[in-house]
């Protein structure tokens, strides 16, 4: 899996390119590392690209949920293919995840939040 990070105002964006699976997961996991001990701007996953998703990159998501919870930033989804957004739908990750059908409506609803 390959991720592109990028920043727009206050968001950290991570577009995922690929699949986010037990062999791709510990590499992200580390890119991730700054934002579960401490998030200091929103974080975006764009899953435009991403083609699969396994249990080992939900705990990833799911341990970024727990971190963001307890902050004052907010953690969104966007982009989902249908495949993807079954997943989350299937395991009742669409019950605490943001997900928002693109990147422009993710900015746009994060912008001017603090």
């Amino acid at each position: 899996m390959k991720t592109t990070i990028t920043k727009d105002n206050n968001t950290t964006i991570f577009a995922l390119n690929g699949r986010l699976d037990s062999n791709s997961a510990p590499q992200f996991e580390e890119e991730l590392q700054d934002f579960l001990v401490s998030p200091c701007t929103h974080l975006l996953f764009d899953f435009n690209n991403l083609e699969y998703i396994s249990s080992a990159g939900l705990r990833i998501i799911l341990n970024i949920a727990k971190a963001y919870k307890s902050c004052h930033y907010l953690f969104v989804t966007c982009a989902m293919q249908e495949h993807v957004q079954e997943v989350f739908e299937i395991s009742g990750f669409d019950s605490f995840i943001t997900i928002h059908r693109s990147l422009a409506d993710s900015l746009s609803a994060l912008k001017g939040r603090e």
